[in-house]
């Protein structure tokens, strides 16, 4: 979206401003490997982050400024990610032209396809690949994402303010496809990559390695929170133990259940929604595999209810499994609450490295 010199570090943290958190991933490359160097999270006030939007900025400076140093990160240079309702993500199939030519023209064409005017948006674009249609037309489908560019100026802000330098601003949902997503895909079908976050559900499907779908649901993990704090009345803390309580299965308030259970339903419903609309596009290939990660992927039997309403499997996915862990100065059991929550910086920073 906003390009940079991504190769002016020798190490690049991935930086995600979340709902409740700031997280960031700090990667290098060592003998020809991708090695994770930093990890770590700060948590943010409430509004300081609005579904997916910058609204305090000083705020999350404060929290990106906390977050490199208690994770001891070392690099200033930063890939920030983006993932709100202000990001529209389009796949357009576009007459073939050279990459000099299409870059040139990029304004122009994107003008049929976005919401938003096109002078108020940062773009970018990514050529998934080239076909013929049905009259032998030669065309390229593009993945086109553009931005509003004063949405951009908060992330911007707020990461300049503490001191850092943005080299790059990426897709979260295409971090997460670089984290997650099979290197060589999947023999018997196309993979979707599924990160529930607080407020934010990230979704995306390729197709041995070939992008078929970008989703951003506005809901999330914190939904359920909210809903019990508002129904029973209580704190958000409070909210958040009963919410812990029903996930690890423990008994509580029958009406705190069933209020979990009702926004677990909803979640599941517009993820299998979204699923369902990507498999009725003509060209689809069927689904083999479904993995999930964020913190609110943790809540309750997601992974059960998913592959029950999908009728394909579903598994948790490992951030960490594509690249080589240093010395992190974590224990064991707090790599582990982390790992859920990391596939979003993880893939930014592997944008840069890889």
């Amino acid at each position: 979206m906003q390009g940079g010199s991504r190769d002016v570090a020798r190490k690049i943290v991935g930086l995600d401003i979340g709902t409740t958190a700031v997280r960031a991933a700090e990667l290098s490359v060592r003998r020809g490997r991708v090695v994770l160097d930093r990890l770590g999270q700060t948590g943010l006030p409430p509004g300081a982050v609005v579904d997916g939007e910058v609204a305090d900025p000083p705020a999350v400076t404060v929290a990106i400024k906390a977050l490199w140093r208690h994770a001891r990160i070392g690099s200033k240079h930063v890939i920030v990610g983006v993932a709100n309702q202000r990001v529209v993500v389009r796949l357009v199939d576009l007459p073939w032209m050279q990459p000099q030519e299409l870059q040139r023209s990029l304004a122009y064409q994107a003008g049929d396809y976005l919401p938003i005017p096109v002078d108020e948006a940062e773009l970018d674009y990514h050529v998934v690949g080239e076909f013929e249609n049905a009259g032998g037309q030669r065309l390229l489908r593009v993945l086109l994402a553009a931005a509003q560019k004063e949405m951009l100026a908060g992330h911007l802000k707020a990461v300049t303010a503490a001191g850092l330098q943005p080299v790059g601003i990426d897709l979260s949902p295409i971090a997460l496809l670089r984290a997650l997503a099979a290197p060589a895909g999947l023999a018997d079908g196309a993979e979707a990559v599924v990160d529930v976050g607080a407020r934010i559900t990230n979704m995306v499907i390729h197709d041995n390695g070939v992008l078929r779908f970008v989703r951003i649901l506005l809901m999330g993990g914190e939904d359920t929170t909210s809903t019990l704090e508002r129904v029973l009345e209580v704190d958000h803390d409070a909210a958040e133990r009963t919410k812990l309580a029903v996930s690890t299965g423990l008994d509580v308030d029958a009406e705190a259940a069933e209020l979990v259970e009702q926004r677990l339903d909803v979640l599941v419903e517009e993820i299998r929604g979204s699923l369902d609309f990507y498999r009725a596009q003509q060209d689809a290939t069927p689904l083999a595999r479904v993995l999930v990660s964020g913190g609110g992927s943790q809540l309750g039997p997601l992974v059960g209810r998913l592959q029950a309403a999908g009728s394909v499997p579903v598994e948790r996915g490992s951030a960490l499994a594509g690249v080589q862990v240093g010395r992190l100065g974590l224990r064991a059991e707090q790599l582990a609450e982390l790992e859920p929550k990391m596939a979003i910086p993880v893939g930014l920073a592997l944008g840069a490295v890889a």
